[in-house]
């Protein structure tokens, strides 16, 4: 299919109409955008385990979600951690302890079919650490058997070879929850008819582990030994002392780390301790509902919210549209945006950078403690865009923005997500860490992110903080030409940040290593004009950048190759048929496929408003090209 000249320039103009007029219409009276985030059904299947451990059983509600569980089963019985995943043996056997607890009939067709599926997949032996720990929360599975994080780790300086300090933002205060749980052991029991005995399969066989993670498989034995000598000089000082930390970072919606993990994690804490009376417990539990999504009598939990990120990235999107820097939707949106932004919280990213001043915004409504760079980096160039009423507030939000996030530039000239410099590996070696990356270092979208925000600014490659960012992405660029997306899935959305970040710094993107990454792009282009690439691509090589074709990703691809000069390239030219031709009667996008990642290999997302963002930013840059701009 080839659309060229003047009919190319109406097709495009007509579809951007038509997705700038939809994606105004998504934007919430408060002057926000704000999508449903769509993970998997264990955030739904622990809700009911800790309702029953929290002994705040709610029998309307949980009902709610028995329906929304047995809605997302697959055909064969499992339940899948993505769109068109043909199972996950975790999820599913969550799902099911939850439907028992739920009270859905254990010999029903869904229950029969989610059980052959798990027996087949090896039982609970073979699930991960967490899917576990709740079981032995449910005195379902023996604490012994689980691997021991002990809470003493909280007395280890941040200058310590070791500590919490390691472990990323998203997974410190899990961490520190965890670390009070596994001291108490506790137990929370279910009547016989809830227990799932029959899912299991036989004796865990012992892990053969070689190199420097058997170290901490020896390791992990002696703790186990020293817990059960009983003796353990100053431990109610480490059990306190982590209990007061997670007091201390509890946000103002009463989440932790505004994620599911820790926040459930830390209410179970505070009734493992008797501290269920504690102004923090009642601010959490009741904090939970801001979470929750009620769809046709069903309900369902957000892993997480992204306000911020959401309306960054529309502000964007609606400015590149053509939306006048003074429209009052943008005008608002601007408001919100500078109220959100972080000014007085020394969050944890302080720890390694002492001397910078707050500035950072977050991903969710509430996470004062952890701002993250990324959404720093596209919540700056929407500000940068926009004319607000009171624009010397807007210059010093700029300022102080920029200020942070230039200070959050780790050694090796990337950036992370959320700290500078988290690049110890040993928080992965250890048994504890089965379940996705628990460090959080430098990657190569969020470097793009960062690098577009700088070039917005003014700046270019011969700015010293620049210039190491480009080394940085030169050493980590794949030999095929492709950068690694931690954040979205997963080499298409490398590039689509990569790419653009190098024009807007004005590099010279005829050298080769850019030129390569272009060619690589070009070569996975689906047959109908569009790209795809599926989760697995982070487990099996083979299938980067290979996938049925999607809204989103085909919206990277198509930036990635404008920002290399290539508009003209019938390449191009398809992916920008293929949004126009997928287009939707309301000027949205569908997309079923989950394009966001939270942990590669083990926790994808499905962002909403990624469909109707990413297409709009596409189009226009297209249509700016095509009219002798730079994108």
């Amino acid at each position: 299919m080839s659309i060229t000249g003047a009919v190319v320039e109406d097709r495009v103009s007509r579809a951007l109409e038509a997705a700038k007029d939809h994606l105004l219409r998504l934007q919430r009276e408060e002057g926000y955008w704000w999508g449903d985030l769509i993970t998997n059904v264990c955030m739904e299947a622990e809700y009911v385990m800790l309702l029953h451990i929290l002994e705040k059983r709610w029998p309307e509600r949980e009902e709610q979600v028995r329906r929304y569980i047995l809605s997302t089963q697959n055909d064969n019985g499992s339940w899948s951690i993505y769109w068109g995943q043909g199972g996950d043996l975790n999820a599913t056997i969550e799902a099911y302890q939850a439907l028992k607890m739920t009270g859905q009939d254990p010999e029903s067709e869904p229950m029969t079919k989610a059980r052959n599926y798990i027996r087949e997949q090896g039982g609970i032996e073979k699930s991960r650490v967490f899917t576990r720990f709740w079981l032995a929360l449910l005195g379902q599975y023996d604490w012994e058997d689980l691997p021991i994080l002990p809470p003493e780790i909280m007395w280890f300086s941040p200058k310590a070879k070791r500590s919490i300090w390691d472990f990323g933002s998203w997974a410190r205060p899990t961490v520190v929850a965890l670390a009070i749980l596994m001291a108490k052991r506790p137990v929370f029991p279910l009547p016989p008819e809830q227990r799932v005995i029959e899912l299991e399969r036989g004796v865990r066989p012992e892990p053969r582990i070689e190199g420097p993670a058997s170290f901490y498989y020896r390791l992990d034995r002696w703790l186990h030994w020293y817990h059960r000598r009983g003796w353990h000089p100053g431990r109610e000082r480490a059990v306190e002392s982590a209990f007061q930390w997670l007091v201390d970072r509890q946000e103002r919606d009463g989440s932790w780390g505004g994620i599911q993990p820790p926040w459930f994690y830390s209410l179970i804490v505070f009734k493992v301790l008797n501290r269920t009376d504690h102004p923090a417990f009642k601010k959490g539990f009741e904090g939970l509902e801001g979470f929750g999504v009620s769809d046709d009598g069903r309900w369902w939990f957000q892993a997480c919210v992204s306000p911020t990120w959401d309306t960054g990235l529309a502000v964007l999107a609606l400015r590149a549209a053509g939306v006048p820097a003074s429209h009052p939707a943008l005008v608002q949106a601007g408001q919100w945006l500078l109220d959100q932004q972080v000014l007085e919280v020394r969050g944890d990213w302080a720890v390694r950078r002492p001397k910078v001043k707050p500035g950072g915004w977050p991903f969710e409504f509430a996470n004062d403690t952890y701002p993250d760079i990324d959404d720093t980096a596209i919540v700056l160039m929407a500000l940068n865009q926009l004319d607000l009423p009171d624009d010397a507030r807007r210059k010093r939000a700029l300022t102080k923005g920029f200020r942070w996030m230039v200070g959050l530039q780790s050694q090796n000239g990337g950036w992370g997500a959320f700290d500078a410099d988290n690049v110890k590996t040993w928080v992965s070696e250890i048994p504890f860490s089965d379940f996705g990356w628990v460090n959080d270092p430098p990657t190569e979208d969020v470097t793009g992110h960062v690098l577009e925000s700088l070039g917005q600014f003014g700046y270019d490659d011969a700015w010293p903080v620049i210039d190491r960012a480009v080394k940085f992405l030169k050493e980590r660029q794949e030999p095929d030409g492709a950068f690694f997306g931690r954040w979205g899935v997963n080499y298409i959305y490398g590039a689509g940040a990569v790419l653009p970040g190098l024009q807007a710094i004005q590099y010279d993107l005829s050298e080769p290593w850019v030129q390569k990454c272009l060619d690589w792009v070009e070569a996975h282009q689906n047959d109908d004009g569009g790209w795809g690439e599926v989760c697995d691509s982070y487990v099996d090589s083979s299938l980067r950048g290979t996938g049925p074709s999607t809204a989103s990703q085909t919206a990277w691809a198509t930036m990635a190759l404008i920002a290399g000069g290539r508009h003209q390239q019938y390449s191009v030219q398809r992916g920008v048929a293929y949004l126009v031709a997928q287009q939707k009667g309301d000027g949205g996008w569908d997309e079923p496929q989950y394009t966001g990642t939270g942990f590669p290999k083990d926790f994808y997302i499905n962002y909403a408003l990624y469909r109707d963002i990413f297409p709009v930013l596409a189009l226009a840059r297209y249509q700016k090209a095509l009219r002798g701009g730079q994108r």
